[in-house]
């Protein structure tokens, strides 16, 4: 008789991003070891003092706990306590569930875990199909990486990424009521949210061009409220971009964790803003989202999931650059994009769902 699985660990990096488009490979997780108490093996950015991903997780079901794993570190002694760790769980099933690695990055982790004591490594890549993004002949397109991912646990299930329950966060009541809270100067209204923070100066579109933005849409969407969320760092920059909004506008930057900012981004009709953890928050919502995307990764891998958003990327010659900081270029591929793009973009995302919206009118008419 197969013994039961009671403990799992998840290894699993990166930022808030990173954890949502995986969050369809934690609810397979979830699905495949219903039982079991799982853990998330992951890393704490330095600015911080929890992991993003169990700030996005906790309290989901989708995990119970998590350990610290020091990215990059050459310290014995590091490494040593995190083992400690990691045999003290006495976790039966690691999953491997990780970014892009090089072969000899994942068969080196492999032979870590192995030396931790868990018998079995599920989802480990170690064929290239599985470590990249697959590029459609046809097309050109890359694969988003929610799609490679869901390939990576093939073995645990197939999972079903235009399903939206495998978006959900699981959020709970309190989290929506801290939404209601703090929304309360904007209630009442249809509601835009926007964030246009990002800690990387290579997606910075700069916040005159989003200033431009919003004037315009202050004026031509007068009925809407306006929610700005991000770091508490990005408060002030905000605010400047949106004083058109002067008594429709909740500034959120700081105030907010990020399953409270899911819950408020989940009221919004639009999302607008950069590449960046609360696009994919939103997007996991169901928000339509208006996206400025810089030119540093190829189109669609870090896309948010779904087709009913508006994604302007220009494709300049020095695409996939994966630059943290353009200097030489100037970001030409932000620089490129003109203020006047975003707002037809955020018309078409505005008429797709009115025009949703008289369907529904007319069907509930009949």
């Amino acid at each position: 008789m197969q013994t039961a699985i009671e403990r799992v660990l998840i290894y699993r990096l990166g930022s808030l991003g990173d954890t949502v488009v995986a969050l369809p490979c934690f609810h397979q997780i979830a699905r495949a070891f219903p039982e079991a108490e799982r853990c998330l093996l992951t890393n704490i950015p330095m600015h911080t003092k929890a992991p993003a991903a169990f700030a996005v997780l906790e309290g989901s079901g989708l995990v119970h706990g998590f350990m610290r794993y020091p990215v990059a570190t050459r310290n014995f002694a590091e490494l040593v306590e995190l083992q400690r760790e990691i045999r003290a769980f006495r976790a039966q099933v690691l999953v491997y569930l990780t970014a892009r690695r090089s072969a000899a990055d994942v068969l080196r982790d492999s032979a870590f875990f192995r030396l931790c004591g868990i018998p079995r490594i599920a989802c480990v890549p170690l064929g290239r199909d599985t470590r990249v993004n697959r590029i459609d002949p046809q097309t050109g397109d890359c694969e988003p990486e929610a799609a490679r991912l869901a390939r990576l646990v093939r073995s645990l299930g197939s999972v079903d990424l235009s399903d939206r329950a495998n978006w959900d966060l699981g959020l709970t009541i309190a989290e929506h009521k801290r939404a209601a809270e703090v929304l309360e100067p904007v209630q009442g209204r249809p509601l835009v949210a926007c964030c246009i923070g990002t800690k990387m100066q290579a997606k910075d579109w700069g916040s005159e061009n989003w200033h431009r933005v919003l004037d315009s849409l202050a004026a031509k969407l007068p009925q809407y409220g306006l929610a700005l969320v991000g770091a508490k760092e990005e408060a002030g920059l905000s605010e400047q971009a949106a004083t058109a909004w002067s008594g429709r506008l909740a500034n959120l930057c700081g105030m907010l964790t990020p399953r409270e900012s899911a819950a408020v981004l989940a009221r919004a009709r639009l999302f607008l803003g950069h590449d960046s953890g609360p696009m994919h928050l939103a997007a996991a919502g169901g928000t339509p989202c208006v996206v400025v995307f810089a030119a540093r990764s190829r189109p669609r891998v870090w896309f948010p999931w779904g087709d009913h958003h508006e994604i302007i990327y220009h494709r300049t010659d020095c695409w996939d650059c994966d630059l943290d900081v353009c200097i030489e270029q100037k970001k030409k591929c932000l620089s490129s994009i003109a203020p006047a793009e975003v707002l037809s973009a955020v018309d078409r995302v505005l008429a797709r769902m009115n025009a949703v919206h008289k369907v529904v009118l007319r069907s509930g008419s009949v």
